[in-house]
């Protein structure tokens, strides 16, 4: 089961194929909005907001209608699903922005539930011009908060590391909690590609310094994308999570051991749990997440470190170290 999910979701992250030369999207001309039709909701919050409606317009490609506007930075703030604020790369964009005297990169925002707008692509944007003490800043305004996700998901102005894509995964998790709560995870595979990083990202929450990557290869072969309401499945991700938490502490604990032995290696965690992990020789159906967490764990529990030596890393593969 997991792995067909994993075929569709490859199928559904496939490249588009190429299309014929100008067979796609508006003319210019038929970009033009004369007026805000179904953006006048959007474009009244923006003045209520203290902001200024530049115009409004039909994207050239999917012709869905855009407004340019301009917003008191302070009424922008980024989405609560996101990666982390790097402080190093938006002071060098502050530098930047500053040397030209210019922003000429709108942020793309949404309007937030509770008032004001979300941006879920112009963070490091957003901080830089506060660190220059912009009091504005320009955005394009979107009427969908569902396109948030959707960009998040397609962000490729930076490879996401692991840690990086599971945190930003599982707060997108829980805001489908609280706004969708009664639909099937599934629906929303596309948002959050792989339900090993909702479980991952969790841990991560509590342990910044957790080595997830260790694990994951585990993990996504078990874990898929249930038909259960999203709330209820966030109920036994949470379980898988406490679950890995135990695994990492008994690892955490051979690793330890190994190293008063005297054996070193930068690979070690990765030795032991390729040492733990029960799937190495199973053919056919794969057991369900939890048995192969408590399984792991058990492993951790009994791996006799005596029977270990620093040629052994070399072949990682080999069976479980038990008593």
């Amino acid at each position: 089961m997991a792995k067909k999910a994993a075929e569709k979701a490859g199928k559904r992250r496939a490249a588009p194929r190429k299309r014929a030369a100008k067979s796609a999207g508006l003319e210019p001309r038929d970009c033009a909005l004369a007026a805000p039709g179904e953006l006048a909701p959007i474009q009244a919050r923006v003045e209520q907001e203290g902001g200024l409606v530049l115009t409004a317009y039909r994207d050239p490609l999917g012709g869905h209608a855009v407004l340019l506007a301009v917003l008191p930075i302070d009424r922008v703030q980024p989405t609560p699903f996101q990666r982390d604020l790097s402080e190093a790369h938006h002071k060098r964009l502050a530098d930047v922005i500053n040397r030209t005297g210019r922003f000429l990169d709108p942020l793309i925002a949404v309007p937030a539930p509770d008032g004001g707008f979300w941006t879920p692509n112009g963070l490091h944007r957003l901080e830089a011009m506060r660190r220059l003490g912009a009091r504005s800043i320009t955005v394009l305004i979107l009427p969908e908060r569902e396109i948030a996700r959707q960009i998040l998901a397609l962000n490729t102005e930076k490879a996401h590391n692991l840690k990086e894509r599971a945190l930003e995964v599982v707060r997108i998790y829980k805001g489908l909690v609280a706004e969708e709560g009664g639909q099937p995870e599934s629906a929303f595979s596309f948002y959050l590609e792989d339900a090993s990083l909702v479980t991952i990202g969790m841990v991560y929450e509590q342990k910044r310094d957790f080595a997830g990557g260790a694990y994951h290869p585990v993990l996504r072969r078990v874990e898929s994308f249930s038909d259960q309401p999203v709330r209820a499945a966030y109920t036994a991700h949470e379980r898988r999570a406490g679950l890995l938490r135990e695994v990492e502490q008994k690892v955490a604990s051979v690793i330890e051991r190994l190293k008063e032995k005297g054996i070193e290696s930068p690979y070690l965690r990765s030795f032991v749990v390729a040492r733990i992990n029960p799937l190495r020789f199973v053919k056919g159906e794969l057991p369900p997440p939890e048995k192969v967490l408590e399984t792991m764990r058990d492993r951790a529990s009994r791996f006799n470190v005596e029977k270990i030596q620093q040629k052994d890393l070399a072949g990682g593969f080999a069976p479980a170290a038990e008593e």
